[in-house]
């Protein structure tokens, strides 16, 4: 039985689900639904990162709600400390490498205000259950606020040959994006040099002494008013598929930094969905997929 109340449904890793019935804003739903809990207790689960709201993280005590969407909220502080993560999920485990499905919402790794809500921390703390002298590494990462599969090594040697040899050892990254407006071309593929502003903003040149990225794409739904594509990368730049939707004039759906206009999904429309690579250690193909969120699905209109 749930303790918030009568509406949600516990799942078994720990989640309570509640639906949402009507507009309004996230705090005052999760008050409502959650009427043995205190307000002060509620926002503390939110600045934890422990609410979802449909596939995303969301810390927004503000957030505009819609009818249809489902509020997701971890059941208690100790699923937490029950080895329950927040925001991912292992999908595979060895000696060498874990690798997980990240929600949008949660940093790859510390910043100056964020130290601990970061995939990297939350694994770190995992590993050591085992061991306190076990690490993990960063091989690649993630945006915040992108989704999908990321890959940890569990030592510095494993570290360096994955990151060495990147281009040997990957043999897919698919990504899907969520882009504003209707593409006209089935698939292309866009090319240009990427270099960082002062202000940390990439942005494309065509000659130059900036780092080649070069993204494919594929158009698998569309209407009027959103696409949505499959891209695949030859190159790993810092927002290189960011930077390039803008260049093709569509820019991802909820990122302002580089143009949308709009955020009907209330995350970044981007979302890493397959990496496959050769095993560091044993050599053997790997393939790990993270399911496409269901509100980057483009309806008919």
């Amino acid at each position: 039985m749930s303790h918030f109340g009568k509406n949600g449904n516990v799942e078994r890793n720990h989640a309570v689900k509640f639906e949402v019935k009507e507009h309004g804003e996230l705090l005052p739903f999760l008050l409502q639904q959650m009427n043995n809990r205190s307000r002060n207790s509620i926002k503390s689960m939110l600045t934890r990162g422990q609410v979802k709201v449909d596939d995303h993280i969301e810390t927004k005590h503000n957030y505009p709600l819609l009818p249809g969407q489902i509020v997701s909220v971890l059941k208690n502080k100790a699923a937490i400390q029950e080895n329950t993560f927040i925001g991912l999920n292992i999908l595979y485990e060895d000696e060498a490498i874990i690798i997980i499905n990240k929600d949008a919402g949660l940093l790859s790794m510390a910043t100056e205000k964020e130290k601990r809500r970061t995939a990297y921390h939350q694994l770190m703390d995992h590993v050591k259950r085992e061991n306190p002298r076990n690490r993990v590494f960063i091989v690649h990462r993630l945006d915040k606020e992108t989704s999908g599969v990321m890959m940890f090594a569990k030592s510095e040697k494993v570290k360096r040959k994955l990151q060495e040899n990147w281009k040997i050892l990957v043999k897919e990254r698919t990504y899907v994006a969520l882009v504003e407006g209707k593409v006209k071309q089935t698939e292309g593929t866009i090319k240009s040099r990427l270099k960082e502003s002062k202000t940390h903003k990439m942005y494309s040149i065509q000659d130059g002494d900036g780092q080649l990225a070069i993204t494919h794409y594929r158009r698998v739904q569309a209407n009027s008013l959103f696409s949505l594509l499959e891209v695949k990368l030859d190159t790993g730049r810092k927002n290189q598929i960011r930077v390039h939707m803008s260049d093709l004039g569509h820019p991802i759906v909820g990122d302002k930094k580089y143009g949308a206009k709009s955020n009907d999904i209330g995350r970044l429309g981007l979302h890493a969905k397959v990496l496959s690579f050769l095993h560091p250690v044993t050599g053997q193909l790997m393939l790990f997929r993270a399911d496409v969120p269901k509100s980057f699905l483009v309806k008919s209109k």
